[in-house]
């Protein structure tokens, strides 16, 4: 952020792994990777050079596929500079009004990255946008790539308990919505919800130990 003066800097976000700021001035967000000092710094170093330069790469892939994503202007050992998308996170603005539409989207999102093999790692409605009617995906820092199933089935779940925990009074109606937009749309949906099914199975054996079976 050298070339950047701090005066115009607004930090919106602080993460365990990062802090984002505003360039109010540049309208454009600055996403930088927070030194851990329990590391060795040239471990520190390598790791944050690396998952900064493996975010970048899946938001690049994620877009050359069609979904929408931050543009991408700068990167650089530890941070990404990118497109700000406004304030419209999924979270604030799905309601019993609208939550069909958007949750169409959500799951024809979800089914192209994974059709793609593109986990994105954290998927929640905070790190959707509604932008110009679009949903964008933002923060991919936890993401990766992954044909297995498992991966797949994983990053499902994390929506579901975070649709659970985040709006709970719409979360059975919606995810119902996304679940069949991604069936429609990915042609390894069966194989990945069946892995999902289990996954939540184990979750449910782990708070019950003593019931029997699966």
């Amino acid at each position: 952020m050298n070339n950047i003066k701090e005066k115009y800097l607004k930090k919106i976000q602080h993460a365990a792994e990062s802090i984002i700021y505003l360039d109010e001035v540049n309208n454009l967000v600055i996403k930088k990777r927070i030194k851990k000092r329990y590391r060795l710094p040239e471990i520190d170093d390598s790791l944050r050079k690396f998952r900064t330069k493996s975010e970048a790469s899946l938001i690049r892939k994620a877009s050359r596929i069609g979904i929408d994503v931050p543009k991408i202007f700068c990167v650089g050992d530890d941070e990404i500079k990118m497109e700000y998308l406004g304030k419209k996170k999924i979270r604030d603005v799905i309601t019993k009004k609208n939550y069909i539409k958007i949750c169409k989207k959500i799951g024809f999102v979800i089914s192209q990255l994974h059709k793609n093999n593109i986990i994105h790692g954290d998927l929640t409605t905070s790190n959707m946008i509604l932008k110009e009617d679009r949903i964008y995906l933002i923060d991919f820092g936890l993401g990766f790539h992954s044909s297995r199933i498992e991966d797949k089935a994983t990053d499902l779940h994390l929506l579901f308990k975070a649709l659970e925990s985040t709006h709970f009074s719409l979360s059975h109606d919606a995810w119902n919505v996304i679940i069949n937009s991604y069936k429609e749309n990915y042609g390894d949906a069966d194989r990945v919800l069946s892995r999902l099914k289990k996954i939540k199975e184990r979750g449910r054996y782990k708070k019950n130990p003593d019931r029997k079976g699966f």
